[in-house]
């Protein structure tokens, strides 16, 4: 039995399933925690090409109020949250501070998707980069990242080397700067100072870059940080939760972790592997 997944998204915003049938098929897994964690709506001008923000806000409503009820019918053996991603913008930050205070949620997963208007989480811009380009973009990130972590909005940090999606060997290649190493261990230190704890996902498995996030030499830097993790999965579709987890869990277990962590009413909580 795996323990725990608090990373899932429904069909309130661009995912495949309903509440109900995200939690049944949590259940069947089986899994002992389930966390609902839907996107936050974004502000005007925050759009991808294709988007589901019109979707997500007649649906947000009614998509609480469910999974509220689920976590009310929580049991022993199966114990449903609520969370919230919020898609954090540095320039948007009270924006995104209300979605956190309008319901007293379980956790919130902060998670960065956005550069200015550019929600470089899709394909479209990056053939279009060259290599300065997309160095500057990931200086960036980790700015943003810190950025997050500071403003102490999340319990959980989310993919955090999401900016690999869609160019891995190049990201690769600026890690090996020294100006990388500087930057992402100060992101670093500041989620540790803030007591949050640092998504493993296994959704890169299913992306383009083919890799778990975060990579080996941010999980290295984590590790030695005494960072506390958190299994994830992104899923968006019954058949997603809890995906990889094995490979999950012997991934962490080569950089000293034994446990995952969840947030439940705003404390964390260790499970071991």
């Amino acid at each position: 039995m795996f323990q725990a997944d608090l990373h899932t998204h429904t069909n309130c915003s661009h995912a495949a399933d309903s509440v109900e049938e995200m939690a049944a098929a949590a259940r069947s897994v089986p899994l002992k925690v389930f966390g609902f964690s839907e996107h936050s709506p974004r502000p005007q001008g925050y759009v991808y090409p294709c988007d589901y923000q019109e979707k997500l806000l007649a649906a947000y409503p009614g998509y609480i109020r469910e999974a509220h009820r689920l976590r009310c019918a929580s049991t022993p053996d199966f114990t449903v949250l609520l969370g919230l991603e919020i898609d954090f913008i540095t320039a948007e930050q009270d924006f995104a501070r209300k979605y956190t205070q309008d319901y007293a949620f379980d956790y919130i997963i902060g998670g960065l998707h956005f550069q200015d208007t550019w929600g470089f989480d899709h394909p479209e811009g990056w053939n279009q980069l060259g290599l300065e380009e997309r160095f500057k973009i990931y200086t960036r990130y980790y700015e943003d990242l810190s950025c997050l972590a500071d403003s102490g909005m999340a319990d959980i940090i989310a993919h955090p080397d999401l900016i690999k999606l869609f160019s891995r060997d190049s990201f690769e290649e600026w890690l090996k700067t020294p100006a990388a190493e500087k930057i992402i261990t100060h992101a670093l230190t500041l989620v540790k100072k803030r007591g949050q704890l640092l998504e493993l996902s296994s959704a890169g498995l299913r992306k383009p870059c083919r890799q778990i996030y975060p990579g080996p030499f941010i999980m290295q830097k984590a590790a030695e940080l005494g960072l506390k993790i958190c299994l994830a999965s992104d899923a968006h579709s019954t058949a997603q939760i809890a995906y990889a987890f094995a490979e999950l869990e012997v991934y962490a277990r080569k950089f000293g972790y034994t446990e995952s962590w969840i947030v439940q009413k705003k404390e964390p909580r260790p499970l071991a592997f």
